[in-house]
């Protein structure tokens, strides 16, 4: 099974940035789809990035386009979110998460494997 270990995350002003970063090991696949998603207690989950280890390809919610970017380094088997133009309504708990496939952007219905999460606050 998937292990998944974030880094990253913390407090930041409204305009600024943060980077999250995802570490996995243990996937018997070759390829894979890593993404992010954000959750509050007691809320459901709210995809934002994933991205496809095999061929890069990338999918994100409305509402980040333009100013999150996510990436990875197969070498590492790291996924990076970099997280721009941040905005209070973008706190929250940030969990990386991997599936088998992105199964064209809606991976957060076939999650194998979740890591603890990091909170990001964004203060205006």
């Amino acid at each position: 099974q998937v292990q998944l270990v974030e880094s990253g995350g913390g407090s930041a002003q409204a305009g600024g940035s943060l980077r999250l970063s995802c570490a996995g090991s243990g996937s018997k696949y070759t390829s894979y789809c890593m993404g992010w998603f954000r959750q509050a207690p007691g809320k459901e989950r709210k995809a934002v990035a994933a991205i496809y280890t095999g061929d890069g390809r990338t999918y994100y919610t409305d509402s980040v386009k333009g100013r999150f970017t996510i990436a990875r380094d197969n070498g590492k088997n790291t996924v990076y979110l970099q997280m721009n133009s941040l905005k209070p309504e973008d706190s929250d708990m940030y969990y990386c998460a991997a599936a088998f496939g992105c199964y064209g952007g809606n991976w957060l219905g076939h999650l194998d494997a979740w890591g603890q999460g990091t909170l990001v606050t964004v203060s205006s």
